[in-house]
This record gives structure tokens, C-alpha cells and sequence, in this order.
């Protein structure tokens, strides 16, 4: 029996991708943004070297400053307006009577309560980085229980089967929990080694071997089988709960940034279209005309909250992409076997 995760269980580069998926969920934000923004910046300078006509005149003849920033003041002012609307009103989901509170507050006491017992906790972590470890390490642990009721069995295709299914829980459990032991939830460590745990096909995986050989399962193997069922289905709820408020607090980063950048942004532009004319800056500097290093700078500056407001969409959307499905569906080809199905 094949699994995605025997071949991907090290770690979440290995599982989630190459450097693609790096830049989309792992680098810091800020990084990337100053990334893009320096990109932006060398490719307009860059581009004033290739021949095209020369910005003094463009700015002389046509008034290339007043078109070129007069546009960001209102898409500035509108765009974080709409952000911080969006932000609000995900954040009001939050609010609601001392009735439905108390109801969340008891369904989530009940959620746990049926954690702890299936993991045999006394109590589990209120942080969840270590909630997820503590699930994690259950699932590990009834996976071990599942190897040890199969040591007698005397049908060695199933055998093989289970043992294979083991190895790759443990494999991907212990690399999942050892990158859960420093990671601190604001930061997306938590959601990266929730996402590196393929509880999915692990579902799938124990499902099958007990739909293909239930006739030939004790029954204490089937019993630990569903043990292991059981704590991988409560690991589906407390991952989604964990991206849910992952996705809240991300958005009231977002919306801080771009108020920390809007005023700033709406002041170089204020100043690009007040002061800058064709015969600011006379000269050049390595070569380049002044007045484009100028423009450029105010460029950047000018889609600086756009660009902010790229980077932290990219990666919740990815993050919502590839949790669509909460259970045994697998929606990636990439977790898929040949015999899948």
C-alpha cells in the first residue's frame, strides 16, 4: 500500500512544496514585500536606459507627474477604506449575546473534553502549538498500539500493510511535532506543521485496509484501527479552528499595515504632485537621471499599500486552497496514489 505522505513525510518543504510555496506561505511578509517593491523600483530605472523618451520631457510636454500619482490618493484612500470594511466585518462574527458566547464556550470545552479522552489526557495545552502536539503525539501513540495487537497476526500481506501504514503516521508525526515544539501561534509556523500533518489520507488509509481485509482483523486490531480513525478525525476540527483564527488574526495585521502605510504613502504623493516638475533635481546620479530616481522612489512608495495588501491575500488564499475538504478527501493530485480509489 502506497502512501503520499511515505514519500513526503519529512519536512513541510518536502510536503507542501519547493520554493514556490515557500514565498507564498513561509517568508515573512514584510520580506516579500520589500522584495516586489524592489523589483518595481530597479525595472523602472532600469527602463530609463532603454532608449524610451526621456522623463523631463514627458513630465514638460504632458504633465507626467500630475497622471502618474494623481490616481493613487483616491485608489489609496478607497482601497484601505475597503480593507478595513472587510476586516470589520469578519471580526464581527466575534460579537453576539452572553447566549450564543456561552454556547461557544461550551462546545469548545466539549471538543476538548472528547480530545482528552481520546488521547488520554488529564488535561490538554491551552496554546496551540502544543494542543496540536499533544493530538499529534495521540495519533502517534495509537499507531504504535495498532503495531503491537498486529505482531501475532499471521496474514503477512496485512501485516505488511499495517506496518507500512505505521511507519508513515510516526514519520510525519514526529516531524510535524518536533517543528511544533518552538513554533508560537501569530506566526505561521502553527498553520505550516498543521498543514505538514496529512491526517486526510491517513483516514483514507486506515479506512481501506479495514474495508479490504475485515475478515481477517482481530478484533482488538480492529478496535485499534478505529482508535486511530477517531483521534485523526478530531485533528480535521482543531486544525480548521486554528486556521479559522489564524485567518482573523492576519486580517487585523493587514488592516494595521495598511494604515500604518497609508498616511505615509498619501504624503509622498501629496509631495510628488506638489513639488516635482521638470526642473527638479538637475543631473544625475550613476549615470541616471535624477528626477527617475526620484519618480521611482515615489512610484513604489505609491503602491506600497497594494503590494502589502498582495502579500497577505496570497497567503491566506493559498492556505484556504489547500484546505477546502475537511476529512478522508483528498483534493490535490499530489497526495494521490496510482490506486487511490
Amino acid at each position: 500500500m502506497g502512501s503520499s505522505d511515505s514519500e513526503t513525510n519529512g519536512s513541510g518543504e518536502d510536503r507542501l512544496g519547493g520554493p514556490r510555496l515557500y514565498v507564498l506561505l513561509q517568508l515573512n511578509r514584510w520580506v516579500l514585500t520589500g522584495a516586489i517593491l524592489a523589483t518595481v523600483f530597479v525595472v523602472l530605472v532600469a527602463l530609463s536606459q532603454a532608449g524610451l523618451a526621456p522623463l523631463r520631457a514627458v513630465i514638460a510636454n504632458h504633465n507626467g507627474t500630475f497622471w502618474i500619482f494623481s490616481a493613487f490618493i483616491g485608489a489609496i484612500i478607497t482601497g484601505t477604506s475597503i480593507v478595513v470594511t472587510i476586516n470589520q466585518l469578519v471580526l464581527s462574527q466575534e460579537l453576539g449575546a452572553v447566549g450564543q458566547q456561552r454556547e461557544r464556550m461550551s462546545e469548545a470545552m466539549e471538543f476538548r473534553q472528547d480530545v482528552e479522552d481520546t488521547i488520554e489526557e488529564d488535561a490538554s495545552p491551552p496554546e496551540p502549538a502544543a494542543f496540536l502536539y499533544e493530538l499529534v503525539d495521540g495519533v502517534e501513540e495509537r499507531a504504535r498500539e495498532l503495531e503491537d495487537v498486529m505482531k501475532d497476526e499471521r496474514d503477512e500481506e496485512l501485516r505488511t500493510k499495517i506496518d507500512d501504514y505505521v511507519d508513515d503516521a510516526v514519520g510525519n508525526a514526529r516531524s510535524v511535532k518536533d517543528d511544533l515544539e518552538d513554533a508560537q501561534f501569530g506566526t505561521f509556523e502553527v498553520i505550516w506543521n498543521a498543514l505538514n500533518f496529512n491526517y486526510s489520507r491517513k483516514i483514507y488509509d486506515a479506512r481501506k485496509i479495514r474495508a479490504d481485509h475485515g475478515d481477517a482483523l482481530s478484533d482488538e486490531a480492529d478496535e485499534k484501527i478505529d482508535h486511530v480513525i477517531t483521534t485523526l478525525q478530531l485533528f480535521g476540527p482543531a486544525r480548521e479552528h486554528f486556521k479559522t483564527l489564524y485567518f482573523q488574526w492576519e486580517l487585523i495585521n493587514l488592516s494595521r499595515a495598511l494604515l500604518y502605510i497609508a498616511v505615509p504613502a498619501l504624503t509622498v504623493i501629496g509631495i510628488m504632485l506638489m513639488y516635482v516638475n521638470q526642473s527638479t533635481l538637475p543631473g544625475t546620479t550613476l549615470g541616471v537621471d535624477n528626477l527617475v530616481w526620484l519618480t521611482s522612489a515615489g512610484f513604489v512608495v505609491g503602491i506600497s499599500p497594494f503590494v502589502i495588501f498582495i502579500v497577505y491575500i496570497l497567503r491566506i488564499a493559498t492556505v484556504a486552497k489547500r484546505t477546502l475538504a475537511m476529512g478522508p478527501f483528498i483534493l490535490r493530485e499530489s497526495e494521490r496514489d496510482e490506486d487511490l480509489g
